[in-house]
């Protein structure tokens, strides 16, 4: 077959339209592959609506990309990858290797980071080509539908909660159950943490004790600082909802030396005062994704502890209604596309 189709957007807010290419070939360092599935991720709206510096149109979304190496650039056979190799790339598309970051080993912060959908042409297709340093391996466990969301959903929570400073037994808050937090409840069961799930309404308690929460805080019932400090003070909050107001309002909810980690993301600024954080010494981050290894690890852990994504899946065909769906938020909670 000489061409493959794509889901892409002519211009800034676009819709989508399928549009048939001839396939590329894959350049020294890059691997070309067969996409099976693509999760629907918030941030693509970033590049659909040209919300970041660079975006050059028509744009292939999608960084939650699971399929198979079909074709191998120069150099990738040295690298241990074979051709049927099942492999997901997410947010971490591949770095630069030369910015300080990079030099200093920190590749998912570089630079120069390459994003699928924004620096080159995502998931949103029936083939790709992405270079081989953001290939991750799937283990045999995972389906291409729970593997590709677990490149970006999953190993944001995953390492924001592996890489804070809450050991096991400590009570974890995990704010918002969506297409990231449902993900971060199941992980935080899962090491061994004291979980309180926090989102809005009553009806989501039956869900988030299902997901594995020890506790749950209804926002709209309850002051959410109160409620923490009445389980004994949160020592991390993972905040994954998309709210400024509401990532605040949790922080005085925090312990003594409590950790607020940002992955929710939110154009307006943080209410937080000095005095909020000076007297218990607490510490306000954000976290990025993770590197190829990292989804690895994530994918590693998934199939070890049962755990996966909650998703609804649709034929490439209907990109635009998913897009639809996970805009709306009525996704529950990860929109994939199927194109095999």
């Amino acid at each position: 077959m000489n061409t493959y189709r794509v889901a892409q957007v002519a211009a800034a807010g676009g819709p989508f339209d399928i549009v048939e290419r001839e396939v590329p070939q894959p350049g020294p360092g890059h691997v070309r592959i067969a996409v099976e599935a693509c999760g629907i991720c918030h941030s693509d709206t970033f590049f659909v609506d040209a919300q970041l510096p660079g975006v050059e149109f028509p744009v292939v979304p999608g960084h939650e990309i699971a399929g198979r190496i079909e074709e191998l650039g120069e150099g990738t056979q040295n690298l241990g990858w074979q051709v049927g190799d099942r492999v997901v790339v997410g947010w971490f598309g591949g770095s630069c290797g030369h910015c300080k970051p990079c030099r200093q080993g920190d590749f998912i912060v570089c630079e120069n980071l390459k994003v699928p959908g924004w620096t080159y042409d995502g998931g949103f297709a029936e083939s790709m080509v992405a270079p081989a340093d953001a290939l991750a391996r799937i283990p045999d466990a995972l389906a291409p539908a729970d593997a590709g969301p677990l490149g970006c959903a999953g190993v944001t929570t995953y390492n924001g909660l592996r890489r804070s400073s809450a050991q096991p037994g400590d009570l974890v808050a995990v704010l918002g159950i969506g297409g990231l937090g449902h993900l971060g409840v199941k992980y935080a069961a899962a090491m061994g943490f004291e979980t309180v799930a926090i989102a809005r309404g009553a009806d989501k308690a039956d869900l988030a004790k299902q997901l594995g929460a020890h506790h749950y805080v209804d926002s709209t019932a309850t002051t959410v600082a109160d409620a923490l400090q009445s389980l004994g003070g949160a020592k991390v909050v993972l905040a994954t909802a998309g709210s400024s107001d509401a990532i605040a309002a949790t922080t005085d909810g925090l312990s003594h030396r409590g950790e607020l980690v940002v992955i929710g993301a939110a154009p307006d600024p943080l209410a937080i005062s000095p005095v909020q954080l000076l007297m218990a010494g607490k510490v306000v981050r954000g976290h990025p994704s993770g590197t190829a290894q990292d989804v690895q690890d994530t994918m590693a852990f998934s199939a070890l502890h049962g755990i996966r994504p909650m998703v609804e899946t649709m034929p490439l065909e209907q990109a635009t209604e998913a897009y639809q769906k996970m805009l709306s938020g009525a996704a529950r909670f990860r929109m994939v596309l199927i194109t095999r």
